[in-house]
């Protein structure tokens, strides 16, 4: 099944409320073990090529994928100007977590065991949603992310397995995940370099490689919890 959705989020300050509807695209497959969202720091994650890709591969090996977008149309054109939107961790992840609220409270989803895949700015959100829904998020990966912006508090909240692929050849942003992965709380944790690769997997075969990757991370967890869940009952 595939098919485009709306989820809706509330936006609260002092002095007004209002609701806003994120932009999404859902696919799941016949027999789907668990869902993968997407959480991409600028504006159109359900477009970008490098999400989709990983995303087919995770839909061919049965798992079924949420893209969306964590900003609006406006506030995307905002940020392409700006980029300072990509940056608000704090607007993100709840965004994020909205999303992940509305999978598990939809009556047509019936999806056991969710994931995240963050990219960019999007893996600190992430990283902040996995730590505020615990009992929800099964399993993490992020590519080419950042995932000291979510912080040491949160980092030191995350107990869901966390996966960091990095490239190669993105040294900086090697350094900070490296320094990261010591304050994620996580007992299984791992940080893969790919070699060759520079922030964007551009190479040929790298972001194929990171798909293959990402993929066995979250079937080998969802298959864990499936085998505890059972062992409970």
């Amino acid at each position: 099944m595939s098919n485009s959705a709306k989820i809706p989020v509330v936006m609260k300050d002092k002095k007004s409320e209002q609701t806003i509807f994120l932009e999404a695209n859902l696919h799941i497959p016949q027999r789907s073990e668990g869902i993968i969202v997407f959480a991409h720091g600028s504006g159109s994650g359900r477009y970008s090529p490098r999400n989709q890709s990983v995303a087919g591969k995770l839909n061919e090996d049965g798992l079924a994928t949420l893209l969306l977008d964590l900003l609006t149309a406006d506030e995307e054109k905002i940020d392409n100007q700006t980029r300072q939107l990509r940056f608000d961790i704090d607007l993100l992840s709840k965004r994020l977590i909205a999303a992940i609220d509305w999978i598990m409270n939809s009556p047509d989803i019936k999806i056991p065991t969710l994931g995240l895949f963050g990219a960019s700015t999007g893996a600190a959100a992430a990283l902040v949603a996995a730590a505020e829904r615990q009992d929800v998020v099964s399993a993490i990966v992020s590519r080419g992310g950042r995932p000291d912006l979510a912080g040491k508090d949160i980092l030191r909240k995350v107990h869901a397995p966390t996966l960091l692929l990095v490239g190669g050849n993105d040294e900086e942003v090697l350094k900070l995940n490296e320094n990261a992965l010591k304050d994620i709380k996580a007992e299984r944790k791992k940080l893969t370099i790919i070699p060759g690769a520079t922030h964007l997997f551009e190479e040929p075969g790298k972001l194929e490689e990171v798909a293959r990757i990402a993929s066995g991370w979250f079937r080998c967890y969802f298959l864990i919890k499936k085998h505890n869940g059972n062992k409970q009952k």
